[in-house]
């Protein structure tokens, strides 16, 4: 990162301004919106049982996930590294309880509070694979807290049309505003309590290909009605 942008990105200025401003753009581009939910029966009958979830998504789909679950108490875990406290105060800006940590770092402290919010009445929100990576691999603690909680996994992932693609290692998604949104939704996972390490190992892999399933529907959802609108 050439040292003007790292400067500009360490000023107190920018981390007192950039964040009120990406959450007014976030707004704005979720308001032009055209939104749609596939499989919107998990979250609704995860909420008339009463129960709370683990909603996890990957990282390259995080940016219009604060939409995801309006009008409910939703904690999300972002990393300690400078560009997490970015992230961490757009998020709070736009109404979600910030849990500071990742596998590499606070990792052990950002679980307990994990399981803290949980049992306090609160989801979560994972990104399996981040903050850095390998893109799209599920890492363990996600089914841990699984395991722990009773609470279960409900994957989903966001599709947009017309998007941007950056060259990031998470290959990050960008909607366009006034494009079409689409939110899948999957069956809940729940991990047994006496899960062994060969049987945690299979529900990571389980989760990997629900949300690689996933986003490939929305993805070509989000596309194919864009092209059906267009040609009307």
């Amino acid at each position: 990162m050439p040292s003007r942008w790292r400067a500009l990105r360490d000023s107190r200025l920018a981390l007192r301004w950039a964040p009120p401003l990406a959450a007014w753009i976030l707004r704005a581009v979720a308001a032009t919106m055209r939104r749609e939910d596939l499989g919107r029966e998990h979250p609704d009958g995860i909420l008339r049982r009463g129960e709370l979830a683990i909603v996890a998504f990957w990282h390259a789909r995080l940016l219009l996930m604060p939409f995801v679950y309006p009008g409910h108490r939703v904690a999300i875990l972002i990393s300690q590294h400078r560009d997490g406290e970015y992230i961490a105060r757009v998020a709070e800006r736009l109404g979600l309880a910030v849990v500071r940590g990742s596998a590499t770092r606070g990792a052990a402290r950002a679980f307990r509070q994990m399981l803290q919010v949980l049992r306090s009445g609160s989801h979560v929100a994972i990104t399996p694979d981040g903050p850095r990576g390998p893109r799209q691999q599920v890492k363990p603690g996600v089914v841990e807290l699984a395991r722990l909680s009773g609470m279960p996994i409900l994957p989903v992932a966001f599709g947009a049309w017309p998007r941007r693609t950056l060259r990031s290692w998470d290959r990050f998604l960008i909607p366009l505003p006034f494009g079409r949104g689409v939110y899948a939704w999957g069956e809940p996972m729940y991990v047994a309590a006496d899960a062994d390490s060969a049987a945690l190992q299979g529900y990571q892999v389980a989760l990997q290909q629900r949300l690689d399933a996933l986003g490939a529907l929305a993805d070509a959802r989000a596309a194919r009605c864009t092209a059906a609108a267009g040609a009307r």
